[in-house]
């Protein structure tokens, strides 16, 4: 049995995720982004107290079909982009088909409808959240960064990122204050 879990993009939610797995009770095999695969089936007790203590943290148990694919889907852009996990340089839509054993425009229909926002523009803001990871670590050069996040060319992706933050990437590294968003807000 599988539990989906939304806003669990991170190495340290899976760390909280197992804790509160540990605290209800529940068996578990294994936990990644999102996804819990369980040794055996909860009660519906250790269901509602696990759902109730990740409610007060911020996280939410996922129980309707299509929630459960969106959040596949970003957490495989989010897997892809963000612990730079190789797509073989394939096409996004070709991996969402192929991990997901789904056709692409009913995966991007369902997105849009449940988001009100599609796919690539989920992928652009997730990337320009990752450069700006990457300008504010301040060890890449905007070529360097532009190579490793598979843009076309520095200009392509200083106009993609003035066009999301309204900054240059230059611009954006000057900043003293940190103006990233967590991945899960983006």
């Amino acid at each position: 049995m599988q539990l989906y879990i939304k806003n669990m993009v991170c190495d340290r939610c899976i760390l909280v995720i197992k804790e509160q797995l540990d605290k209800a009770g529940i068996e578990y095999n294994s936990v990644s982004l999102g996804e819990v695969q369980l040794n055996n089936e909860p009660t519906p007790e250790q269901l509602n107290n696990l759902n109730n203590n990740l409610t007060a943290i911020g996280f939410e148990l996922l129980d309707d079909k299509k929630e459960k694919l969106v959040e596949k889907i970003k957490n495989i852009i989010i897997s892809l982009i963000h612990r730079n996990e190789d797509g073989n340089n394939k096409k996004l839509s070709a991996i969402l088909e192929e991990r997901l054993q789904l056709d692409y425009h009913y995966l991007s229909n369902l997105f849009s409808a449940t988001e009100g926002s599609t796919i690539e523009k989920y992928t652009i803001r997730q990337r320009i959240e990752r450069v700006k990871e990457l300008l504010t670590y301040n060890e890449l050069s905007l070529s360097e960064i532009a190579c490793q996040m598979e843009y076309s060319s520095v200009q392509h992706l200083s106009q993609q990122f003035k066009k999301e933050t309204g900054l240059t990437p230059t611009q954006f590294r000057e900043l003293k204050e940190n103006t990233r968003k967590p991945i899960d807000k983006v």
